[in-house]
């Protein structure tokens, strides 16, 4: 019964995005890359949810809270801010300049050298970190759910390639053969389920330890695993509060407002007014996102205690103990949805990045339309592949895999966001101070993070990553503004206008931001 539900959903969600995207376009790069400029509120809220909200999201953060408890809601909660400061103020700018990727404005601002760094970090984290990472923790959640090397024989080492090659080829033909629009469609129907589904783990959970009542699960939860309901925590913890007013916001603003995979479905909306919608839609539903993945790790804690030998295996084991079996084919299907979600949204981004800024601009300047979707779907296949070999070797992998993955993303995440604030903020900075700040930073974190903390000082006595983070982030905006100050442009930059987009801004953007912001105040409050 499960294997039908789970064949039934997943066959039903890649019917409908083939009915929707029969009409669009996708021999040209506005067509293939975004969707024809035509994507709205509802749809660009659901697959930014989608796109984050994959199985080393679930996975990996309901295993931090199995270990830490609610505090380490603050990857959830604080990403309303971060949707809320992109809505407020990157979002005109780049609708403006009616830009495709991020480095393209990293082109117009700086010069074509500093787009090109930007887009080969951008794809060596795609294709070294995140797409495996997501290929990895996909296929061991599926195979835990529906007890692969039991149920065909094999090993569990066979069953992790077998669920890694299965999400990959599929995950690649969305994203290389249908576009974004394709993408943004089967996210926003997975994104349905994703929150059906989602909600049912830790109801049924509650229910279950609370004898039939919800309420009474929370309150016999509460009482028995007091610490794991503490918002703020100590200084050896995942997230210490500390770094909420550091490196974690930073984080968020790159995640959310400069993240070519996230931002990519923002900058494919009709207008100004409906890209907004989306960001602020999104953000409201992320403030809940801690019922989805921190609650039902920390059920996993009181039903298992410290039994599990790793904390990952919590979330799957979880659904496989308080999921009624017709549930189990449903839910499966809704994660097999949120695995592929992210994974052909970072592999669409990487066609993309690859197409306009790198195929264009230095293998065939003459390039046609045409040209450049066909050869970016090449390249895609390329990178798929490269993926999906590299996944299956991450099983070793250190406990707290959530942890891990915001950690390797900061060598190239805070220089990024480092010289686009920088661009936004000032005028005369040239592009040397650009080129300089991106490779130092990534180099100096690197160092910091993979030789000083475990070869020099131990990892128990460094620095939180967050801190390190922050720190590089003013060090590197300092040395831009000291160039700047030297060797100044000769002309002030000024922002572009494309036109493409109509640029009315929502009605309400103001009193819907506040009433973001105040909420996840209180919500911080309340637990602390």
């Amino acid at each position: 019964m499960a294997i039908i539900t789970f064949l039934a959903f997943t066959l039903l969600v890649a019917l409908v995005s083939y009915f929707y995207t029969r009409g669009t376009d996708e021999g040209t790069s506005d067509g293939y890359f975004l969707g024809g400029r035509s994507l709205t509120a509802g749809v660009i809220a659901g697959s930014l949810l989608l796109t984050n909200l994959s199985t080393e999201q679930i996975v990996g953060l309901n295993g931090q809270a199995y270990e830490q408890g609610i505090l380490v809601m603050a990857w959830e909660t604080l990403a309303a801010l971060a949707m809320v400061v992109t809505a407020l103020f990157l979002m005109p700018r780049y609708l403006k300049m009616g830009l495709t990727t991020i480095p393209q404005y990293l082109a117009n601002r700086y010069d074509k050298t500093t787009k090109t760094i930007a887009s080969i970090l951008f794809l060596s984290g795609y294709v070294v970190v995140f797409l495996p990472i997501v290929l990895y923790s996909g296929s061991l959640a599926i195979i835990t759910m529906f007890d692969i090397p039991e149920t065909l024989g094999i090993s569990f080492n066979a069953s992790l390639w077998l669920g890694v090659w299965s999400l990959g080829i599929i995950g690649s033909i969305y994203a290389i053969f249908g576009g974004l629009k394709a993408v943004a469609i089967s996210d926003s129907i997975n994104a349905i389920g994703l929150l059906i589904g989602g909600l049912m783990i830790p109801i049924f959970g509650l229910l279950m330890i609370g004898d039939g009542s919800v309420w009474t699960g929370i309150d016999t939860l509460y009482e028995s695993v007091p610490e794991h309901f503490d918002s703020i925590g100590g200084l050896d913890s995942y997230v210490p509060f500390s770094t909420i007013f550091t490196g974690m916001m930073l984080v968020q603003l790159f995640y959310w407002g400069t993240n070519q995979a996230i931002i990519q479905r923002a900058l494919a909306a009709k207008n100004l007014r409906e890209g907004q919608k989306g960001l602020l839609l999104a953000a409201f539903v992320k403030v809940l996102g801690p019922i989805i993945v921190v609650l039902p790790g920390i059920i996993a804690y009181y039903m298992f205690g410290d039994d599990l030998e790793i904390a990952d295996q919590a979330y799957p084991m979880l659904v496989n103990q308080v999921l009624p079996p017709a549930f189990i084919g449903f839910f499966a299907a809704v994660l097999f949805g949120a695995i592929l979600s992210s994974f052909n949204s970072a592999l669409n981004s990487s066609v993309t990045l690859f197409g306009i800024d790198i195929y264009k601009e230095y293998i065939n300047k003459e390039a046609t339309e045409r040209q450049i979707v066909r050869n970016g779907k090449r390249f895609g296949v390329l990178l798929a592949f490269l993926a999906m070999f590299i996944a299956p070797f991450i099983a070793n992998a250190p406990s707290g895999l959530f942890g891990y993955l915001q950690e390797v993303n900061g060598a190239y995440s805070i220089p990024i966001l480092t010289i686009i604030v920088v661009g936004y903020l000032t005028k005369y900075v040239p592009a040397i101070a650009a080129k300089i700040s991106i490779i130092s930073g990534s180099a100096l974190y690197i160092i910091s993070q993979f030789v000083l903390k475990p070869y020099v000082f131990g990892a128990d006595h460094y620095i939180h990553y967050l801190h390190v983070m922050a720190i590089l982030f003013l060090f590197n905006i300092i040395l831009m503004l000291a160039i700047g100050a030297i060797y100044p442009r000769k002309t002030a930059y000024k922002l572009p206008t494309s036109g493409v987009v109509e640029l009315t801004p929502y009605r309400y953007l103001i009193p819907v931001s506040i009433g973001i912001t105040v909420l996840v105040i209180y919500i911080y409050y309340f637990f602390a």
